[in-house]
């Protein structure tokens, strides 16, 4: 026996608690997000016209309440730019106690969507919109900022700081400039420098070095306003004496955009880390939670940052302990660094948000949303943020998209088609009342004793569109012929019970894919017209018409050549349709077809089907050959002793199938899908599958391929009633349905 000693196969030092291990990340990723937090929470409230310090109480009181109580772990809040411009005129307007308790009153709304279930709503959101606001934001963010680093103020407007800036760019540049243009210089070259320079935050940098220069060339410019020590915390909100209406706007669109932002960048950051996705109704209620908190005392109102977020992702965090630690970071600054923090110039501030608002003017997103074909909503979104507000602009864009998705869902294809005196009327996609004045005006082009036909492909024909073309087919002095494919739309309004919704519609299969005689026989009014010679000329027809000009490109690479992969032999019945059942198309299957699925032995009785298996294999180099039976089969029908009299050349061919019937009296039953078919002769074409697998292997092209691991040779039967193709499973002794053998 052997005894095991507890460590005698020790194989290294104990690994530390999974706890620890995250601490340990999350300690190194919170001190990356504290040093991009201050300077960012400064410059935002500096931007908005806020006391400097709210910024910081925002970042440690909101962020810490957010980080406890949200539902994206690794999730940093506190002041963003995305509500710079909102919170100005706010302030401008209410003043900053007010402002304080528009806050609370946003924290409660958000609260309250969170309690609703109301999150995953926001997401709805055209992403067009969502970075319209943004640029818009950007925009505004930079023309206000470049006036504070030209040495001048911000305007009250964006359309005021335009016009402005000229004048200022003109006017006398003092030592706010240099301090600007370092800031910015350092945030655009900071990327291009080494990796381990770069392990300093960029905002940080540019920020320390604006300070270094400005305090050792001793430059009198506006700095940081911060209390000398820790202040008095007390109850700062105050409810207007007026105004209601607007402080309840303010409020609401302060919560919608702080908690879309919040929603956004949890998912984004929720994509990157993988694992369980973000309760994003907790996120919403945390959100709020840190907002009634921050305004409350003093603070600027709370978002998830994007830049914060992701930098903590980046940086290694773990778990929630990074943002909360991060708090701690801030708050220690406060008390500890208030000289330090005191000597920022404005200026460097200033910069600093320039940058950040270029930066909210995605180009790569810009790109995405072209390519989806909504630029239109980001342009209307971000020109009425700018040129009005970010309310504004946010409805417009709203508006827009809500136009743009009608018109997409209503949108008909309508145009005609001459052939000689004949006119075809093509009507493709939804026809409603909205279309009905282009439908006018195409019908009014038609000459009036043209022989038309109307087709009619389309998903949905409400009452005003149907009552026209109805109009005009009684008014029409030629013969009109209606020709609906799919749903009969038109034909269901004829006979007075017309189909009114979308999803009563039943599911019809497109002509060109059901059997086209069958098409004929209920839609072709004289049965004299249900020829043969029509039906194939109809049908060519159609095929001319609507499939050609869809597999024409792929035509045009087969025209010097073939190259199928399988080599499919089959019965002549014409139920089978190999292309069908196999979902393959031209230049796919090289098909053999005869009575039973049949091949002769190797022995040169039948040179044709010998020919097909040597061409297919030996020159083609097909990498497989299936042989398809199927259920009901006449020649197995026949075999069983039910053959026609009289019929010598049938009854030779049939001589190839006597080894199935030797196999059958032989070898065990075969099953399908579990169970033995009812019909003897449906048992024998199991068998008949199997003996012909047989037969194959016994040429000579067939066994060298096969050797040289060149063939596979597959079984497949197919039950006609049931619509169910089968493989044949050798582990299972039968055929399973094809679905259980797909890889």
């Amino acid at each position: 026996m052997i005894e095991i000693v507890r460590g005698e196969h020790d194989t290294g030092p104990p690994k530390p608690a999974p706890h620890l291990e995250n601490l340990k990340h999350d300690f190194l990723a919170s001190i990356v997000v504290f040093l991009v937090a201050v300077p960012l929470s400064l410059g935002v409230a500096f931007a908005a016209g806020a006391p400097l310090l709210s910024g910081l109480i925002s970042a440690v009181v909101g962020g810490l309440v957010a980080s406890l109580l949200g539902g994206s772990p690794l999730q940093v809040s506190g002041p963003s730019a995305a509500l710079t411009v909102v919170l100005a005129d706010t302030i401008a307007t209410h003043g900053w106690p007010v402002t304080c308790a528009i806050t609370v009153a946003a924290g409660l709304f958000q609260i309250l969507f969170g309690l609703t279930r109301a999150a995953r709503a926001a997401l709805a959101v055209s992403p067009a919109i969502v970075h319209g606001l943004l640029a818009g934001i950007g925009v505004t963010l930079v023309l206000g900022q470049l006036h504070v680093v030209l040495g001048g103020s911000a305007q009250g407007s964006a359309l005021a700081n335009v016009l402005a800036l000229p004048g200022q760019v003109a006017a006398h540049h003092d030592q706010a400039v240099l301090i600007g243009v370092v800031t910015l210089g350092v945030l655009l070259a900071w990327p291009r420098l080494p990796k381990a320079v770069r392990r300093v935050p960029a905002p940080l940098a540019a920020v320390a070095l604006a300070t270094g220069l400005s305090v050792a060339t001793g430059m009198s410019l506006p700095r940081v306003d911060l209390p000398a020590g820790l202040p008095a915390l007390h109850i700062v909100p105050r409810l207007p004496d007026g105004g209601w209406g607007s402080f309840a706007v303010a409020a609401v669109t302060i919560a919608l955009i702080a908690g879309l932002e919040s929603l956004l960048s949890a998912v984004s950051v929720d994509k990157l880390r993988g694992g369980p996705r973000t309760d994003l109704d907790r996120e919403l209620v945390g959100q709020g939670a840190a907002n009634v908190a921050a305004g409350a005392l003093g603070g600027f109102p709370v978002t998830g940052v994007i830049v914060r977020s992701m930098t903590n992702y980046e940086a290694g965090a773990r778990t929630r302990a990074s943002s909360i630690l991060h708090c701690a970071w801030i708050l220690a600054a406060c008390l500890l660094l208030t000289g330090v923090l005191r000597l920022i110039p404005l200026a460097a501030l200033a910069a600093l948000l320039v940058y950040v608002g270029t930066k909210l003017v995605n180009l790569h997103r810009l790109k995405e949303v072209r390519r989806h074909g909504d630029l239109p909503v980001y342009v209307v979104t971000l020109a009425g943020a700018v040129a009005v507000n970010l309310l504004t602009g946010v409805a417009a864009g709203i508006l827009l998209a809500l136009a743009l998705m009608l018109r997409r869902m209503i949108f008909s294809g309508i145009h005609v088609e001459q052939d000689g005196d004949r006119h075809r009327v093509v009507i493709e996609g939804a026809l409603t009342f909205l279309s009905v004045p282009r439908l006018t005006r195409v019908l009014a082009d038609v000459p009036p004793h043209a022989e038309v036909t109307l087709e009619l492909l389309v998903d949905y024909l409400d009452h005003a569109a149907f009552d026209c073309l109805r109009g005009w087919q009684q008014a029409h002095a030629g013969p009109v012929t209606v020709d609906e494919i799919g749903h009969p739309w038109f034909e269901r309004g004829r006979s007075g019970e017309p189909t009114v919704r979308r999803s009563v519609a039943a599911r019809v299969v497109p002509r060109w894919l059901a059997p086209w005689s069958q098409w004929q026989a209920e839609h072709v009014v004289l049965p004299a017209q249900r020829t043969a010679s029509s039906l194939l000329c109809r049908g060519a027809s159609e095929f001319q018409r609507r499939t050609a000009p869809l597999l024409r490109e792929t035509w045009d690479g087969l025209a010097h050549g073939q190259q199928p992969h399988t080599l499919f032999i089959t019965c002549g019945d014409a139920r089978i349709v190999p292309n069908l059942i196999t979902t393959s198309g031209p230049g796919d299957l090289f098909t053999v077809r005869n009575i039973g699925n049949l091949v002769p032995p190797a022995d040169g009785t039948d040179s044709s089907v010998g020919a097909a298996i040597e061409y297919a294999v030996g020159v083609l180099e097909v990498a497989e050959i299936v042989v398809c039976g199927h259920s009901g089969c006449g020649a197995m029908k026949a075999l069983l002793g039910r053959a026609p009299d009289g019929f010598d050349q049938l009854g030779s061919w049939l001589r190839h199938g006597e080894a199935t019937l030797r196999r059958r009296s032989r070898e065990a039953p075969l099953l399908v899908g579990g169970e033995r078919p009812a019909a003897e002769a449906d048992q024998l074409a199991l068998q008949n599958v199997v003996q012909q697998l047989e037969t194959l292997r016994g040429y000579p092209v067939v066994a060298a391929a096969l050797d040289r691991g060149a063939l596979r040779l597959t079984g497949m039967y197919f039950d006609v009633g049931a619509a169910q193709v089968s493989l044949l499973d050798d582990a299972a002794r039968g055929f399973v349905p094809a679905g259980a053998l797909e890889h």
